[in-house]
């Protein structure tokens, strides 16, 4: 996402003059209606489909399948023709709008927003970017190194390095469309605070002297103004890159994920997830967070899995931890890191991450 939008900023930077006649206001007005009209219809096409989702998945499961409502494979049905159309209707929706959101920001921006700030504020501030901004496992090491040629704290630059992967669209997506606007605040803000915790410990600690000495050698180039020269026909378009970039990659977890999901709410009895992730379970929030770390996957593929251990006796705050271990701390991204840092700062960062995931986890336990 990073390199689309730098990308489309070069082409774009010289792509609208006013000073042109073919960008005269009428035209211009012809331009923006071209745009509404599209967005609108397409717009009340999504609210049709999403009202449509349950009631025709109930005909498909019931009606044209003839499954019997009280047997185990027609509740699996049900749930995979219910949730599926659903989520990816929703991903679709807040993923094209927080790619419109995006186009504001490039690295550059958000690494000079973060530069010169107090360790403080730039740990809060770092976690609010953290969710907005463009980033993926692949742009971890551009990112960090321009952080520190910029002078960023590296408290500051491991709380946007966590909370980015950590609090995406996808993940706050999918908890609001499978739990509610609750669980996904919880989500949020919990992500945020382990984030800027975590951000604000190991930059406590002062281990500068475990970054590769190579990075402070690197100068990192780029203006921090061009995102701001990009029009609002160019935000739509990376709206919809967004939509095909993230959404083209995530549908299949996302169908795999309820799929797992569907055939655990049919075929698992009730209760049995309660006896090795309950509550009473003392060590299931811990052994969640270390089975969670060394997997690879993402919010799409797990969190529809979450929902259903959770229907099955699961405690929320066990998968919660699970899922938060599974996205917040990717094998990939800490392979990836190994280049800029050494393993001591690895292990650190591991450790308390997994530390406040694992007493996130807890506490939901013990309050909900």
């Amino acid at each position: 996402m990073v390199q689309i939008v730098a990308a489309k900023t070069k082409e774009t930077s010289c792509h609208y003059d006013p000073t042109f006649p073919e960008h005269s206001g009428k035209e211009k007005g012809n331009r923006q209606w071209k745009l509404t009209l599209p967005l609108g219809a397409g717009l009340a096409i999504w609210v049709l489909l999403y009202c449509w989702v349950e009631p025709a998945a109930n005909i498909l499961t019931y009606s044209v399948f003839q499954l019997p409502s009280d047997s185990r494979l027609g509740s699996s049905v049900a749930f995979f023709l219910y949730e599926a159309p659903k989520v990816i209707l929703l991903l679709t929706a807040i993923v094209f709008g927080v790619g419109i959101l995006r186009s504001f920001f490039t690295p550059e921006s958000t690494r000079q927003m973060l530069a010169g700030k107090r360790e403080y504020v730039g740990n809060v501030l770092a976690g609010g970017l953290g969710i907005v901004t463009p980033f993926c496992s692949c742009s971890a090491v551009p990112l960090f190194i321009g952080f520190v040629e910029t002078g960023v704290p590296l408290g500051v630059t491991f709380t946007f390095l966590i909370a980015a992967p950590m609090i995406n669209e996808v993940a706050v997506v999918l908890l609001f469309s499978m739990f509610g606007w609750k669980i996904a605040l919880l989500y949020v803000t919990t992500g945020l605070f382990i984030a800027i915790t975590a951000g604000w410990v190991i930059g406590r600690l002062k281990l500068e002297r475990y970054i590769e000495s190579w990075v402070f050698d690197i100068q990192m180039g780029g203006s921090p103004e061009t995102a701001q020269h990009i029009t609002f026909e160019d935000r739509l378009q990376y709206g919809l890159n967004a939509v095909r970039e993230i959404v083209g990659k995530v549908w299949p977890y996302v169908l795999a994920g309820i799929a797992v999901g569907a055939v655990i709410h049919g075929y698992v009895p009730e209760g049995l997830m309660a006896s090795f992730m309950g509550k009473d379970v003392w060590w299931a929030v811990p052994a969640a967070v270390l089975l969670g770390i060394p997997m690879y996957s993402n919010a799409a593929g797990v969190i529809p899995i979450m929902q259903a251990l959770m229907e099955k006796g699961a405690a929320l705050g066990t998968t919660l931890a699970f899922m938060m271990a599974v996205i917040g701390l990717s094998l990939p991204e800490t392979i990836i890191l190994r280049k800029v840092l050494k393993w001591q700062l690895i292990t650190v960062f591991i450790g308390v991450v997994a530390a406040g995931i694992t007493i996130i986890g807890y506490l939901f336990n013990i309050l909900l």
